[in-house]
């Protein structure tokens, strides 16, 4: 039923990352191009009729004020006026800092199935529009399609020519913050504009790399290592790197020679969120309340 779950939160790879300017009001001007896993958190939900917002597992160390779920569904209820509520649970597997958009995923996942749940019936543009609130990353994981994104990441065009390789990930046990990255003197702030034909050709980059690479040695490692089975490349604003193999057993090969103090994954990549694909598949019930 819709009012459980598990619903899962995936996670994104950048598939590169320029940085082609910077606006008046602080923000940066970004390409990048994103494209989901087949592996992420996995969140449960049931609808309460007190009309309390409570989180019933998570990750103890984020008070439930700062937490990126709890503000998604009281913003959602804010916005939409429902007097209902909702108990949340979440398994989280995707690190804190790693690149992967674990908490803008979160909050999508979140605001997605709580519009089912409580049938305030946004569209799905409307819930587009209310996640940027959120953060630059959670549109497009509401609007669940691998994106050619511009802007600060808010400027979204489907793509559908990508291959579904498998990736392994490799995340090196450090936590990356953004601002850090962001505010950096060094960072290129010039980068090249592409087109997907350029990325296609090999005409790209994540030109918050370099930035990465020299701050956090680990980091630095994790990619060299990968480097010597497949072309790595570090998402976002790091910490995880990636590397794509076109198939799993090769994934795996890499995978059982990781060295022990690093964690990681292996996933296949999807054009279509995996939370859009059992969204599909589910319709609320005829008697699920109505906000």
């Amino acid at each position: 039923m819709l009012r459980s779950g598990p619903w899962p939160a995936p996670a994104k790879l950048n598939l590169f990352l320029h940085v082609t300017g910077r606006r008046s009001d602080g923000y940066h001007e970004l390409q990048t191009l994103f494209q989901f896993l087949d592996y992420g958190d996995q969140l449960w939900f049931e609808s309460e009729g007190d009309g309390q917002i409570r989180r019933i597992a998570g990750n103890e160390q984020i008070t439930e004020s700062q937490d990126i779920i709890i503000k998604s569904a009281k913003l959602l209820k804010k916005l939409t006026g429902c007097y209902f509520g909702a108990s949340i649970g979440i398994d989280k597997k995707l690190p804190v800092g790693g690149g992967l958009g674990g908490g803008s995923s979160d909050a999508a996942t979140t605001l997605l199935v709580l519009n089912r749940l409580w049938n305030t019936g946004l569209s799905i543009p409307q819930l587009a529009d209310l996640a940027l609130k959120i953060g630059a990353d959670v549109p497009v994981f509401i609007r669940g399609h691998a994106a050619w994104a511009e802007g600060i990441g808010e400027e979204l065009k489907p793509v559908t020519v990508l291959d579904e390789c498998w990736y392994l990930v490799i995340y090196p046990g450090v936590s990356v913050s953004s601002a850090e990255i962001f505010s950096d003197l060094q960072l290129t702030r010039n980068g090249q504009r592409i087109t997907i034909a350029d990325f296609v050709s090999g005409n790209s980059s994540n030109q918050l790399e370099p930035v990465v690479l020299k701050r956090y040695p680990q980091v630095a490692k994790a990619i060299s290592w990968l480097n010597g089975f497949s072309s790595a490349r570090m998402t976002g604003s790091g910490a995880c790197v990636f590397a794509a193999f076109p198939d799993r057993l090769g994934a795996d090969a890499a995978l059982l020679q990781m060295p022990a103090q690093w964690r990681g994954f292996i996933a296949q990549a999807c054009n279509r969120s995996p939370l859009h694909q059992k969204l599909d598949r589910f319709r609320v019930n005829q008697d699920a309340p109505d906000c």
